[in-house]
């Protein structure tokens, strides 16, 4: 008589089966650390961007918190913390968080180009003395003085390896401009064309 046993081993194989629906644990682990950042990244930004951000009252106040703790062991626990408040957001809060932190770094990134563009100006004003001459022309209430002092400082501290002093000097100054709106926009578009050709 054939044995009704044979052939099966008592037990039905999908009791076994894995449930793959359920998130790796290091998928887990990619997305805590993901909110571990989206969070430290607001603790970087300034209290009044931070109060900007649609978020709940626990988080903001977590987040806040942490940005006064000077201590660093302190600040540590705080930030873990902040991770914690962080991973009970639902995914349209986290979404609405990091949209936020998006548009800041646009912001960023425009903020950015203003820089360079500063800097090539003062790389300009270091290489060629005709650099100066037009620029005194375009903004002739600049102290031309003031500026040829700190640009012979400025190229001394480099052939010297000084600590720029100077060099930061000239950067505030040409910045100055650029925040009072001063600046001739056609001159940064010429520029631009230059250091395009330059490039090529």
């Amino acid at each position: 008589m054939p044995n009704p046993n044979r052939g099966s081993c008592g037990f039905q194989s999908s009791e076994f089966e894995q449930e793959y629906d359920r998130p790796s644990k290091s998928q887990l682990k990619r997305e805590m650390t993901a909110l571990q950042k989206l969070g430290e990244e607001l603790i970087s930004n300034s209290r009044e961007r931070v109060k900007s951000v649609p978020m709940p009252e626990d988080v903001r106040d977590a987040i806040l918190e942490c940005q006064k703790i000077k201590d660093h062991e302190g600040r540590r626990r705080q930030l873990q913390y902040v991770g914690k408040k962080m991973r009970s957001l639902e995914e349209h809060e986290v979404a609405a968080i990091q949209k936020v932190i998006d548009s800041w770094r646009g912001t960023s990134k425009a903020e950015a180009a203003a820089l360079h563009l500063i800097e090539r100006r003062r790389e300009k004003l270091l290489a060629d003395d005709r650099a100066l001459t037009e620029l005194l022309a375009k903004h002739p209430e600049l102290d031309a003085q003031q500026l040829r002092t700190l640009i012979r400082n400025a190229r001394k501290e480099q052939a010297e390896n000084k600590p720029p002093k100077a060099y930061r000097e000239i950067f505030q100054i040409l910045k100055g401009l650029e925040a009072s709106g001063a600046a001739d926009t056609a001159g940064s578009a010429e520029e631009q064309a230059d250091d395009e050709t330059d490039e090529e």
